[in-house]
C-alpha cells in the first residue's frame, strides 16, 4: 500500500478529442419522435459495439513510414530545443532510422498487416488499464449541465428522474442503432465506443486492470448517503419505466437513508494497486462479491450528493471540482463509484453533471448523451411521462458484509489520500465573453487553432517560452480508433508569440503570423485525423521493443522526445451550444489542463493546475488568457494600423 503524494504525476495521454462532425448529428436522433423499445436486447458477452462496426464502411490503421514520422517528429520538437540540443536530436533521430528504428518499424508492420487495428487494444491497455495512478483526476474528466435552481427536495428528485429517463432513452437508441453515422470527407466515422460506455466497468486489478461490459443491463445504482440501492430502468416487458415512478423510488431512498453508512465509494477514488488490494479483500466474501457484481453491472450510476454551500464567485470552480472528485472523504467523495463509465452526479445546490471513466471511450458519447437530455428536458414539456406504470420491480438495496479491520484501514488510507489531492487541485473556469467563435469564422480563422494559439500566447507570456501542448484528435475513421495527439506548438506558433511580445512588431505583422500559426495548427490536425501524427508511432515502435525483449533505444530518452512529450499544457476542445463543459487534472506535475467549449458569443475555459507547483498559477494563467484573447482580436480589427498600446 502506499499513500499518494506531490510526487512524479503520469501523463493521461487521452482527453477528451476534438469531434470535427456534423452538427445536426444530434437532431438526426429525432428525440421528440422516439419510443422506447418493447424488448430487452439480447445477451451479449461483447461491447455492442464490436457488432455495429461490423456493418460500417471503415479503414484499417495503418503504419505510417518511418522516415515520415521522424521528418515530422524533428519539425515538432524545434522549436522546445536549444540549437545545441536540436543538432544532437537530429543526429541521434538519424542513427535511430537506420539502426533500431528500422528493425522496430518491420515488427511494427508485420503486426499492422495482421491487424485490423493494431494500437486498439495496446492503447486501451498501456494508457489506462496498466496506469496505476487513481482515475480521478487523472483519468476520468467531470461534464457539467447546465446550472439547475432547485427550488426544493421534490425539485431535485423530479429533475434526476427525468435525466435518468433520458439517459435509459439514449441506451434504447443505441440498442437500435440509431446513432447517425457521420462522414468526414468521404470516410465514416466510427461509433463503436457508444456501446461500449453503458454497462461497462473498470476492475481494479494487480498490474493491468480489466474493463467488464454489460450491455444488456436493465437497471442503474443508485449511491446515496454512501448506500448503494439496485433500481431497474425497465419493466418486466422491457419498457422504459415512466420518469415519475423513478421519481417516487428515489424519494424514498432517500427518506429512508437518513444516517451516512461506509462510504465504499471512496475506495474506488484510490491508487490502482491500492483499490486492487482492497478490492481482493472486500470480494472474498460472498455477501459483498454480489454486491460488487450488481454495481458493475449497472447501466450507469447515480450519485444524489449531499447538499454542499457553495462561495460566492467560486460556484462555477466547485462545479466542475465536485464532478471530478466529490469534494474530499468529508464531502461527497465517498459517494461514488469511479470504475464505473458513467456516473450522473446530482447536488441539491444545484451541480449537475457525469463523472465518466475514460478507459472504453472518448468525450464525444458522454458529451452528445448531455446534449440530447438537455434539449429533451427543455424542449418536451411531458418529457418521461410515456415510459411504463405497470410490472416494474422496486428498488432494493445492495448491502456489504460488516467491515473488518483490513478494509477499515484501506479506507483510512483512502480518506488521506482523495484528500490530499482534493486539496492540490486547483481550478479557475474562465468564461470569455469578449467574443466567441462567429467572431473567430468571420475573420476566416479555424475557432479551434484559434483557441490553442490563444493558450500558446498565455503561457509564453506566463513563463517565457514555448509549451508542449497536447490537443487529441480522433481517429474514428478507423476501425475501433481512438485519439492521436496533436503537437499544437510549432515554428509558427512560437514566431507569433515573440511578434506578440515584441513592442516593434507592427499590427500587420502580428496579424500575418497569428493566421500562419492558425494555418500550421491546422495542417497537423489535418494530418492527426488521418493518423498520421507523430505520437501514436512512436509508441508503437516503443511496444515492440518491449514485446520482442529488446532494449528500449535511446532515442526515446532524447532531448526531443522527452521534453516535447512533457506535455505543460494538456488541452481539448469540448462544443456543445448549452452552458457547460469538461474539466480534467493537468497531465503533468509542472504543467496547466484546459478543456474548453467556444459557443458562438463567448468561450468557456476549465483550467487546472497543481498546488504543490510553485511554477504555475492556473488564476494568473485565466487573467493572461483572457487578456490574450482580447490582444488578438485587437491586432486582427486593427492590421493595417499602427501597433496600439496593449
Amino acid at each position: 500500500m502506499r499513500f499518494l503524494g506531490n510526487g512524479k504525476v503520469l501523463w493521461n495521454l487521452t482527453k477528451s478529442s476534438i469531434t470535427h462532425q456534423s452538427p445536426n448529428a444530434l437532431a438526426k436522433l429525432h428525440p421528440a419522435s422516439y419510443s422506447s423499445r418493447k424488448e430487452p436486447p439480447a445477451p451479449s458477452s461483447e461491447p455492442k459495439s464490436s457488432k455495429a462496426a461490423q456493418k460500417q464502411n471503415l479503414l484499417t490503421y495503418h503504419v505510417l513510414p518511418l522516415e515520415e514520422t521522424l521528418n515530422r517528429f524533428i519539425s515538432t520538437v524545434e522549436p522546445l530545443l536549444t540549437p545545441e540540443e536540436l543538432k544532437l536530436q537530429k543526429k541521434i533521430t538519424e542513427d535511430f532510422k537506420y539502426k533500431e528504428g528500422d528493425k522496430l518499424q518491420t515488427l511494427l508492420e508485420d503486426v499492422g498487416s495482421a491487424e485490423k487495428n493494431w494500437l486498439a487494444h495496446r492503447w486501451l491497455k498501456t494508457a489506462y488499464l496498466q496506469y496505476r495512478s487513481p482515475v480521478t483526476v487523472y483519468v476520468s474528466p467531470g461534464m457539467t449541465f447546465p446550472r439547475q435552481k432547485f427550488k426544493d427536495a421534490h425539485a431535485v428528485v423530479e429533475y434526476t428522474s427525468k435525466v435518468i429517463f433520458g439517459l435509459g432513452e439514449f441506451n434504447d437508441i443505441v440498442h437500435d442503432e440509431k446513432i447517425p453515422v457521420v462522414k468526414m470527407g468521404k470516410n465514416e466515422l466510427d461509433n463503436g465506443q457508444f456501446g461500449k460506455v453503458f454497462g461497462t466497468c473498470r476492475i481494479p486489478k494487480r498490474i493491468t486492470d480489466e474493463l467488464v461490459y454489460n450491455p444488456c443491463s436493465n437497471y442503474v445504482v443508485v449511491i446515496h448517503k454512501n448506500h448503494f440501492y439496485k433500481m431497474r430502468l425497465y419493466n418486466k416487458e422491457g419498457k422504459l419505466i415512466a420518469a415519475r415512478l423513478l421519481a417516487s423510488q428515489l424519494e424514498e431512498i432517500i427518506t429512508k437513508e437518513t444516517t451516512p453508512g461506509v462510504p465504499y465509494g471512496i475506495l474506488t477514488t484510490d491508487s490502482r494497486d491500492n483499490w486492487a488490494e482492497a478490492y481482493e479483500q472486500l470480494s472474498s466474501f460472498p455477501g459483498n462479491k454480489a454486491t460488487l457484481d450488481a454495481i458493475q453491472g449497472a447501466l450507469f450510476t447515480v450519485s444524489i450528493d449531499e447538499c454542499t454551500d457553495l462561495p460566492e464567485s467560486e460556484e462555477t470552480n466547485e462545479l466542475i471540482l465536485g464532478l471530478i472528485h466529490g469534494g474530499g472523504s468529508k464531502v461527497n467523495s465517498g459517494n461514488r463509484w469511479m470504475d464505473k463509465t458513467i456516473q450522473l452526479v446530482v447536488n441539491p445546490n444545484g451541480n449537475v453533471g457525469f463523472t465518466y471513466e475514460h478507459s472504453p471511450a472518448e468525450g464525444q458519447p458522454i458529451a452528445m448523451m448531455m446534449d440530447y437530455v438537455v434539449k429533451k428536458m427543455k424542449e418536451d414539456p411531458s418529457f418521461g411521462e410515456c415510459g411504463a406504470t405497470d410490472n416494474f420491480t422496486p428498488a432494493e438495496k445492495l448491502k456489504f458484509c460488516p467491515i473488518n479491520e483490513c478494509i477499515d484501514q484501506w479506507l483510512f488510507i483512502a480518506k488521506q489520500n482523495i484528500d490530499n489531492l482534493a486539496y492540490q487541485l486547483q481550478m479557475k473556469v474562465l468564461k470569455f465573453e469578449g467574443y466567441g467563435k462567429g467572431f473567430i469564422k468571420k475573420q476566416r480563422l479555424g475557432p479551434d487553432s484559434f483557441v490553442q494559439m490563444a493558450l500558446q500566447l498565455a503561457f509564453f507570456k506566463m513563463h517565457n517560452e514555448p509549451a508542449a501542448q497536447y490537443e487529441s484528435a480522433h481517429l474514428r475513421i478507423f476501425e475501433g480508433g481512438r485519439t492521436e495527439t496533436i503537437r499544437s506548438c510549432s515554428n509558427e506558433s512560437l514566431a507569433f508569440c515573440l511578434a506578440m511580445q515584441d513592442d516593434k512588431a507592427t499590427n500587420k505583422e502580428r496579424e500575418d503570423k497569428l493566421r500562419a500559426a492558425v494555418n500550421s495548427h491546422q495542417a497537423y490536425t489535418r494530418l492527426a485525423l488521418q493518423g498520421k501524427g507523430v505520437d501514436r508511432h512512436l509508441l508503437g515502435l516503443k511496444l515492440m521493443a518491449q514485446e520482442n525483449g529488446e532494449p528500449i533505444p535511446k532515442f526515446f530518452s532524447s532531448p526531443g522526445v522527452v521534453k516535447s512529450s512533457h506535455f505543460r499544457m494538456s488541452t481539448s476542445q469540448v462544443a456543445t451550444i448549452y452552458d457547460a463543459f469538461m474539466g480534467y487534472g493537468p497531465a503533468v506535475d509542472d504543467g496547466y489542463a484546459c478543456c474548453y467549449n467556444p459557443r458562438e458569443q463567448d468561450i468557456i475555459l476549465a483550467i487546472s493546475a497543481w498546488r504543490h507547483c510553485q511554477t504555475t498559477d492556473h488564476l494568473r494563467f485565466a487573467k493572461i488568457l483572457g487578456q490574450s484573447f482580447l490582444q488578438m482580436k485587437d491586432v486582427l480589427e486593427n492590421c493595417d494600423k499602427p501597433r496600439s498600446k496593449l
